[in-house]
């Protein structure tokens, strides 16, 4: 897009990039807009799709498995399908190993994930989370 476009979702980015390097995630990989797919091994790094919200939260669809195996090591926590208040005192990646959910900020738009995904939410953010399908997810505050 234009410098406008991306400035918009700058702070957005920030975040992401923030938390990923937390997990020693090299900037590098993240940085890559596309690779020539050469191998069964390098079309693990390429990305299907990245949606950011303008609330901040940031989904990433298709993962690689290096980013994948990083949230393994987090702890996990789950539930079932429900709907509840939540504020977030720090920013918070997940990586979901099941379940849809879809996530509504106060006075903002919803932001739908689901299994698969890897969501990171910004500190401060109070919303409602509706559990459409049971979740289970591995989850770093940061």
């Amino acid at each position: 897009g234009d410098a406008g476009e991306r400035g918009h979702f700058e702070p957005a980015y920030q975040v992401v990039m923030s938390a990923l390097a937390s997990v020693a995630v090299p900037s590098a990989h993240l940085a890559r807009k596309s690779a020539p797919v050469r191998s069964r091994a390098s079309r693990a790094v390429v990305r299907a799709a990245t949606t950011t919200s303008a609330q901040g939260i940031v989904v990433v669809t298709d993962p690689s498995q290096e980013e994948i195996a990083k949230c393994k090591s987090w702890g996990t926590w789950g539930c079932e399908a429900s709907k509840f208040p939540w504020t977030y005192g720090s920013a918070e990646t997940c990586y979901l190993l099941a379940g849809e959910v879809t996530v509504t900020p106060d006075g903002g738009e919803p932001v739908s994930f689901k299994a698969g995904d890897i969501v990171t939410f910004p500190a401060g953010m109070s919303c409602t989370w509706d559990v459409k399908v049971a979740v289970k997810k591995h989850f770093n505050f940061h």
